[in-house]
């Protein structure tokens, strides 16, 4: 199924911001383990807890992307 060009942008959108929550997840575990390497271990398990909830928004958001691929969600060009 072909997409119209509202669709792709909303794909590549979805794609775009899942991707950018996929990299700070894996730059919050590294501060994370900077934390209690420091000692700072209540402040060390909050952002992995951050960690936690970037991660299940980036995989909501790839299956949101994966929907607009198979039609399942469209946009229609906005007037």
């Amino acid at each position: 199924m072909w997409l119209n060009e509202s669709e792709q942008q909303l794909r590549r959108d979805l794609q775009g911001v899942a991707s950018d929550l996929r990299w700070s997840a894996v730059e919050l575990l590294r501060i994370a383990e900077q934390l209690r390497m420091a000692g700072n271990d209540v402040d060390a398990e909050a952002a992995k807890r951050l960690c936690e909830l970037f991660q299940g928004d980036e995989a909501r958001l790839a299956g949101y992307a994966e929907e607009v691929k198979a039609k399942t969600i469209t946009r229609n060009k906005a007037a």
